[in-house]
C-alpha cells in the first residue's frame, strides 16, 4: 500500500531536508495536576468479575439509655453496611509504524517478527535529524497522558468503555444522581459538597466584602467534619483571578511590601489555604470551567488500579502479510470514591 501524504510528510519532516536539528518541538503540552496527582495516589485490587466493590457506612443504629435497678434495656443489630461498586474499564493506546519509515530514518528492525530491537545504520548521524521512531514513541506517550487526563475530568457519557472520571463523582447537583450505585437523593452522605449555579447556588465573587474567600473558608470547615482532609485544590483561570483580586485588593500581595527600591515584583504569591496551594488546572479551561474549583481529599477519590495491568506494555508479532511494527499500552482500573463528603466544587457567577 503507497503512504499516505500524511505519513510523506511526516517522514519529510523527519529527514535531512527538515533543517532544526533535535526533537520536535512541543507546542501544546498543558500541566495536568489532577492526572498527576490521581497517578501518584493510586491504589491496587487483584481482580473482580466486573466491579471495584468498596464497604461504606453512614447510618448507625446502637444507642445509649439510662437505667436503673431491674430496669428493661434494649439491644441493637447494627445492619448498616452499604457497598458501592465502580466499573473497571480497559483502555489501549497504540501506534503502528512500516519497517520502510524506519528505513528511511536509518533504523534497522533487528527481528521483524515482534520488532523487539532496533539499530541504527552506520553514519545515520549524517540523514536523521529529528529521531523517527523516538518520535512515535513520544507521541503516544504524551497522546495518552493528554487524553487519559481528559478521561479523567469527563463523566462517563463520551465512551462506555472509558472510566467514569471526576464529573460523574463530583457533581454540580450533589442531592440527585446514583454514584456506585448509591442514591444521593436518600443517602445525605454520600454526597459531596457544591456551591454552583445548576445546584444550591454559584458565589458572587466581592472584593469589598472577601465573599469568595468568606465561602471557601466555611466550606473547609464543612470539608474537615467527617474526617476529611482535602489536600488537592485545582481551579480554573477565573476562579483564581476572583479568588486573587479578594486579595490582592484588600492588602494582601505579597510578603515584601513595598520596601524595595526597584526590581518591583509584579507577581502574586501562590494562593495557599493551610499549605495547600489552588493549583491552576488547564483542562478546565479547555472544559469551559474557568470559573470553576474542585477541592479533593486523595485519600478518598482515587484510582483503583488491577495488580499487573498499570500501563503494561505490548509489543504485538507484525502480520505475516505486513511489515509493520506495532507498539501499545494498556490500562485496566476505574476511578473510586470511598467517602463523598470530603470532596466539593465551586463556581463563581
Amino acid at each position: 500500500m503507497a503512504f499516505t501524504a500524511g505519513e510523506l510528510a511526516n517522514i519529510a519532516n523527519a529527514a535531512l531536508d527538515f533543517y532544526i536539528k533535535g526533537p520536535a518541538m512541543k507546542q501544546t503540552i498543558q500541566d495536568r495536576p489532577l492526572y498527576d496527582a490521581v497517578r501518584t495516589k493510586q491504589k491496587t485490587f487483584p481482580g473482580g468479575k466486573e466491579n471495584i466493590s468498596i464497604p461504606v457506612k453512614g447510618d448507625y443504629t446502637t444507642a445509649i439509655s439510662g437505667f436503673t435497678h431491674d430496669d428493661t434495656v434494649s439491644y441493637s443489630n447494627p445492619a448498616n453496611i452499604k457497598r458501592a461498586a465502580f466499573p473497571w474499564k480497559e483502555i489501549h493506546a497504540g501506534i503502528a509504524l512500516t519497517l520502510t519509515e524506519l528505513k528511511k530514518d536509518g533504523i534497522s528492525v533487528v527481528d521483524s517478527a515482534d520488532s523487539a530491537s532496533v539499530t541504527n545504520h552506520s553514519k545515520r548521524e549524517l540523514t536523521a535529524l529529528t529521531g523517527l521512531l523516538e518520535d512515535k514513541l513520544d507521541d503516544m506517550s504524551e497522546g495518552w497522558a493528554r487524553t487519559f487526563n481528559d478521561m479523567l475530568w469527563a463523566d462517563g457519557t463520551q465512551d462506555a468503555k472509558e472510566i467514569a472520571g471526576i464529573a460523574s463523582i463530583i457533581s454540580d447537583t450533589a442531592t440527585t444522581g446514583v454514584i456506585g450505585g448509591l442514591d444521593r437523593a436518600t443517602i445525605s452522605w454520600w454526597r459531596n459538597r457544591e456551591k454552583t449555579a445548576a445546584g444550591s447556588g454559584a458565589i458572587t465573587s466581592n472584593t469589598s466584602t472577601q465573599a469568595l474567600i468568606k465561602a471557601l473558608n466555611s466550606e473547609m470547615r464543612q470539608l474537615r467534619r467527617y474526617g476529611g482532609r482535602p489536600t488537592l485544590f485545582l481551579a480554573g483561570s477565573d476562579f483564581l483571578d476572583a479568588l486573587g483580586n479578594e486579595l490582592r485588593l484588600n492588602g494582601n500581595h505579597s510578603d515584601t511590601g513595598f520596601s524595595r527600591k526597584s526590581n518591583t515584583d509584579i507577581s502574586m504569591a501562590e494562593i495557599i489555604y493551610k499549605g495547600n496551594v489552588f493549583q491552576y488546572d488547564p483542562t478546565l479551561d479547555d472544559l469551559g470551567k474557568q470559573k470553576y474549583c474542585y477541592i479533593i481529599d486523595p485519600r478518598h477519590l482515587y484510582l483503583d488500579t488491577m495488580d499487573g495491568e498499570d500501563m503494561k506494555q505490548h509489543t504485538p508479532t507484525r502480520p505475516a502479510d505486513q511489515y509493520v511494527m506495532y507498539r501499545a499500552m494498556t490500562y485496566t482500573g476505574g476511578l473510586v470514591a470511598d467517602q463523598m463528603n470530603c470532596h466539593g466544587v465551586y463556581e463563581i457567577s
